[in-house]
């Protein structure tokens, strides 16, 4: 029997639908959906074990993946299966658990899986700007214990206008890019790239996006209804003891507090909070420990943190004795290491990071291949955060989903500024080397630097900052370039990049349940601020981008030659190319261009004698004479009946000057008129309809003689 399913569509403003519906796959998840808009599908689903997990905290995991069956294609590679997620769906995952993760109860400690999967793809639809929808939906559905319903959208402007979810083609047209989660209420997340875009801009995108979430909202909450929502689960909540939570605050609330107020570093900060909490528990027995030590360090971690919040609300004061305005110290240097194309070190208070970049051709292009997106990244940032930064001895595992989310972050924070006739492709490595706040933006300025000394002729130099946010009651704080400590004590993390003339990138999460209007505006105008400070550092350190590559870096030439030549440049099994590669000292690597229906034709090398000796070699093949001009040639082999010459335009392009047209007079011997590598003019006449062979003279740049005259 066919089982009963339930739906509701949401209507975009441009006419555009969007399905959800339940009922029919995967029932026995505690929740699950199929979101579809065009012929695109999702399945979500949520599922939570009944008994809380031993851990204190959430262990939430969120996965999405793309079936390469839903575009109708096979995996590449050698193993014909879906292995470990890409960067893309990595980056997925992200967007939907930074919303998700809050709206659980801080007491909520089971296993939870939310599980999104690409059943089928649409070339017209992105899909992960529908996950959002999806995972709320599923949890909906289901009686897991959450908030409220979220959604998430991405909104594009072109020309002026504002479009919710747009497809690929739309968004290569769009000077915005962001992605907003939110509920009903407020934001709780926001991600995007921006062609320099203000910030009053970039608040109306998110307004905007806002509201179509709001329709997604309604439709949810009207599904759940129909379908017949649970009741909330009961759940065994953490183990209160409010006497001995108010006996901690009490004995170390004004310690912490007073060590809060030293401006210490953060080592010896840590140190000193350390020391009062050991001081506490040593009052406690064995006995007592035992059976109270997670409360205890639960209540003195409470405390503290209480304490540095207030610190900052009552007197404006933050760990290390800054204002909330203050930017920390920064020092800068470029051309750090001497064997890379380009290296920048950026260091601002206690986080550092060298950057590098890298030229190549097109061949070291990143390729895509997923099964919503095939193609090429000419520029990629990588960012690699090793367990040193933060004086930490920890195993490596492979690259994190953090390291890939700071990394696309910074990656779009620069990518606009590359131009679009770079020869290269450009990598930057990111090295945190130190790290206490933000080592993304750190990323991003350590790039910029990096990418000019490496003489790439970027259009702008971008910095970015993190913005911090305490909040109580009415009250609040907005910081500028926060520390480690105040990102995990604070409620906000608001990242934004840009140049002197706009935003670039963003990138916003927040731990409370949203964020009020006016106190994102008031962020991002701070962040302006903020930026533009530190990137007067950059520009004192570098001002414009190298004029030049660095002598030991490779040099970039594109030609173009008609695709009829490209068989001649290759030559038989590689032939012709290999042997010139190997003269030249230089790459050289050949793509079409579907569109001109012409040959590209990159070099790559450190030697300009290596790149003169690659583009001789292209003239001479693709070099074509034009009758009636006249050319420099070079005997290089005797006849009796003439002379072979090679055009000095074009080495190996050779022709007989026959023994007639030397002069006007009759010629005995060749040796007469030309010996060998003597150098002459001549002139060229095409094709002799009489020998069918290309014909050039030099008598006929010689003054005729009389008629009379034999």
């Amino acid at each position: 029997m066919i089982p009963k399913t339930f739906s509701q569509e949401i209507r975009l403003s441009d006419g555009r639908t969007i399905t959800i519906e339940t009922g029919k796959l995967a029932k026995q998840a505690d929740g699950s959906v199929v979101v579809r808009m065009g012929n695109c599908m999702l399945l979500a689903t949520a599922v939570s074990a009944r008994t809380a997990s031993p851990v204190d905290f959430l262990p939430l995991t969120v996965d999405y993946r793309e079936k390469f069956a839903a575009a109708g294609r096979f995996p590449g590679g050698f193993f014909k299966r879906e292995a470990r997620p890409s960067d893309q769906e990595v980056l997925t995952m992200r967007l939907v658990d930074r919303v998700l993760r809050p709206l659980f109860p801080k007491d909520y400690h089971a296993e939870t899986q939310i599980m999104i999967q690409l059943m089928s793809h649409d070339d017209q639809v992105m899909p992960d700007a529908l996950a959002g929808l999806a995972a709320s939906a599923a949890i909906q559905l289901s009686d897991i214990p959450f908030e409220y319903p979220i959604s998430e959208v991405r909104v594009a402007r072109i020309e002026g206008q504002f479009i919710v979810n747009p497809s690929k083609e739309q968004l290569a047209k769009s000077d915005i890019d962001i992605m907003i989660g939110a509920s009903e209420d407020s934001v709780a997340m926001v991600e995007g790239e921006f062609d320099e875009v203000s910030e009053h801009d970039m608040i109306n995108a998110i307004s905007f996006g806002h509201e179509a979430i709001k329709d997604q909202i309604k439709a949810q909450i009207a599904l759940a209804k129909a379908f017949g929502k649970k009741e909330t689960r009961t759940y065994e909540v953490e183990a209160n003891n409010e006497a001995l939570e108010k006996e901690i605050h009490e004995a170390t609330y004004s310690e912490f507090y007073n060590i809060a107020k030293l401006a210490l570093a953060k080592a010896d900060r840590s140190e000193k909070f350390g020391e009062i909490k050991e001081k506490y528990i040593s009052k406690f027995s064995e006995e007592e420990l035992e059976e109270k030590s997670e409360l205890i360090s639960k209540y003195i971690s409470s405390s503290q943190k209480k304490a540095v919040r207030d610190l900052v609300l009552n007197e404006g004061l933050r760990l290390d004795g800054r204002k909330t305005t203050d930017i920390r110290p920064i020092w800068c240097e470029v051309d750090f290491l001497p064997s890379t194309h380009g290296s920048a070190l950026f260091t601002r208070g206690e986080t550092q990071a060298l950057a590098t970049a890298t030229l190549g051709t097109s061949r070291e292009a990143n390729v895509i291949d997923l099964p919503t997106e095939q193609g090429e990244e000419n520029f990629y940032l990588h960012y690699n955060f090793p367990p040193f930064s933060t004086g930490e001895a920890r195993p490596l595992r492979g690259t994190s989903r953090r390291e890939v989310g700071h990394g696309n972050l910074a990656q779009r924070a620069l990518k606009r500024v590359i131009p679009s006739d770079c020869p290269y492709t450009v990598r930057v490595v990111s090295e945190v080397l130190e790290s206490n706040g933000s080592s993304s933006m750190a990323s991003v300025c350590a790039g910029t630097m990096a990418l000019m000394d490496a003489g790439v002729q970027i259009k702008k130099p971008v910095s970015g900052i993190a913005m911090g946010l305490i909040t109580e009651g009415d009250r609040f704080a907005i910081l500028s370039d926060i520390l480690g400590d105040e990102d995990h004590l604070g409620d906000m993390d608001f990242k934004v990049t840009g140049t002197a003339d706009g935003i670039t990138a963003c990138q916003m999460d927040i731990k409370i349940k949203g964020l009020r209007h006016d106190i994102m505006v008031q962020a991002l105008n701070q962040a302006r601020e903020g930026r533009l400070h530190i990137l007067k550092h950059l520009t004192d350190t570098i001002s414009v981008p190298n004029a030049e590559v660095k002598p030991h870096a490779p040099k970039m030439i594109n030609r173009r030659i008609p695709n009829e030549y490209i068989g001649a440049l290759i030559g038989p099994g590689g032939k012709v190319i290999q042997e010139l590669q190997k003269a030249s000292g230089c790459t050289i690597v050949i793509n079409e261009d579907p569109v001109t229906e012409e040959g590209i034709v990159e070099i790559l090398g450190t030697s300009p004698e290596g790149i003169a000796m690659v583009e001789e070699k292209i003239d001479a093949i693709t070099f074509k004479p034009t009758v009636g001009e006249v050319y420099d040639v070079k005997v290089i082999k005797m006849l009796d009946f003439g002379a072979v010459v090679e055009f000095k335009k074009a080495k190996g392009y050779e022709v007989l000057l026959h023994v007639s047209e030397l002069e006007w007079k009759r010629v005995e011997n060749v040796s007469d008129v030309v010996n060998l590598n003597d150098e002459l003019q001549v002139k060229y006449f095409g094709i002799d309809p009489k020998t069918r062979k290309e014909k050039v003279s030099r008598k006929a740049l010689l003054p005729r003689p009389p008629k009379n005259e034999n």
